[in-house]
């Protein structure tokens, strides 16, 4: 397996994890607060509570979404592989 290999294993993997979890935060948002989550929280007609609070929760769940995806990745990688993948190996 090459770096190629890794790119798209990685990169799909990351990029699942990241829809996933924003369908998840989504539904989350709209159970706990009655609507919809601010399609632009950049819009200055979004309140400045609505607006950092979906910030900060869709960011935090899908950066660890995509951080549990491309660990996972990289583990099948190595398994496969026999070797982790370079961008991750340890400097000798």
């Amino acid at each position: 397996m090459g770096a190629l290999a890794w790119k798209v294993l990685g990169t799909s993997a990351a990029v699942g994890a990241a829809t996933v979890a924003r369908m998840l935060v989504t539904s989350g948002w709209t159970a706990a607060t009655g609507k919809e989550p601010p399609a632009n929280p950049e819009d200055p007609e979004v309140s400045w509570p609505e607006a950092v609070g979906w910030a900060v929760a869709s960011g935090a769940l899908i950066g660890v979404a995509r951080l549990l995806a491309t660990r996972k990745a990289a583990a099948y990688y190595a398994k496969s592989a026999g070797h982790p993948p370079k961008r991750l190996q340890k400097a000798s």
